[in-house]
């Protein structure tokens, strides 16, 4: 069954907020070295119960909080989404060394991700 894997938080100042959940929360966070402005948040250690982020700059198509889903096939969760009435936003692409993405709203408005898991996606 397809879970949520990871999340992203839209940020004016992704640098302050990267401060911001440092000191709070203690998460540890690093700017990726991708071909994205992209900062990865790690909130716990690996086999603790919860999920991992990051922090994108705010745009108007991504306003609030991101979850993306881990999927078996982008391309047959794309054809269910648009099936039961929700909107790809952002066509499938590869994030390099990562896997397969692609951004959708579901019919209550909430934009969410799917990923594949892929690390030979160029």
């Amino acid at each position: 069954m397809p879970r949520v894997v990871h999340f992203e938080i839209p940020c004016a100042e992704p640098e302050r907020a990267a401060k911001f959940y440092a000191e709070v929360f203690g998460w540890k966070i690093n700017k990726w070295d991708g071909p994205e402005e992209y900062w990865l948040a790690s909130t716990g250690e690996a086999g603790q119960p919860g999920i991992d982020g990051g922090l994108m700059r705010l745009t108007d198509m991504f306003p609030t909080t991101v979850n993306t889903i881990d999927v078996p096939s982008v391309d047959d969760f794309v054809a269910a989404i648009k099936a039961h009435g929700g909107t790809i936003l952002i066509p499938k692409f590869a994030l390099p060394g990562v896997g397969y993405l692609a951004y959708f709203k579901d019919p209550e408005g909430n934009t969410l991700g799917i990923m594949q898991a892929d690390p030979t996606a160029r």
